[in-house]
């Protein structure tokens, strides 16, 4: 039988593996390959060859093994968060890729820091340090920022100190989860 005329589902290229929570369990998803509307896929150690398209907004036709199967996506409120129901069940997904990390990484941590040590949430690169060792800073002083996924980052001071160290140069390329800046906070006399 031979498949209508439309549209294939498209991954966007650049994300060649990414998590995706399937209402609470964490799957890491990788495309392998992909010949036209053929997709081969690794959901953690697992290989899966699907021929999938799409038939209409939100709607994918996917065969899997020789069984077809209609999934419906619809957006939930927020970008990359999603209801997806099949004939059976309905599901809520939400795929977490490098930008949703650095996001919630900032928003938990309110700057990616931990106290006065300012680590980065993510790779990137340091755009610009406006302090120095020594250096006398305020709560809220800009310590240094970061440009990651095409946003600049100011990471200040949770409080008043002296600037203890700092672990990078202006220009330099970071890791996730590096030490950036140490502040040791001012004693009271």
């Amino acid at each position: 039988m031979e498949r209508p005329a439309t549209s294939r589902l498209h991954l966007k290229p650049e994300i060649m593996a990414t998590e995706i929570n399937i209402d609470g369990r964490l799957a890491q998803v990788t495309e392998l390959k992909r010949d036209g509307s053929i997709l081969t896929l690794q959901v953690d150690d697992e290989i899966y060859e699907v021929d999938a398209l799409k038939v209409g907004e939100g709607i994918y036709s996917m065969i899997y093994k020789g069984k077809s199967y209609n999934i419906e996506m619809i957006e939930s409120g927020s970008p990359r968060h999603y209801t997806v129901n099949s004939f059976h069940n309905s599901y809520q997904v939400e795929v977490i890729d490098a930008q949703t990390r650095y996001r919630a990484n900032r928003s938990k941590s309110g700057s990616g820091d931990t106290g006065n040590t300012i680590i980065s949430p993510m790779p990137g690169k340091v755009v610009k340090i406006p302090v120095k060792v020594g250096d006398a800073v305020e709560a809220g002083q800009t310590l240094i920022i970061v440009s990651a996924m095409k946003m600049e980052s100011e990471f200040k001071a949770k409080s008043a100190g002296v600037v203890k160290s700092i672990h990078v140069a202006e220009g330099d390329t970071i890791d996730a989860n590096k030490v950036l800046v140490v502040v040791e906070e001012r004693q009271e006399d």
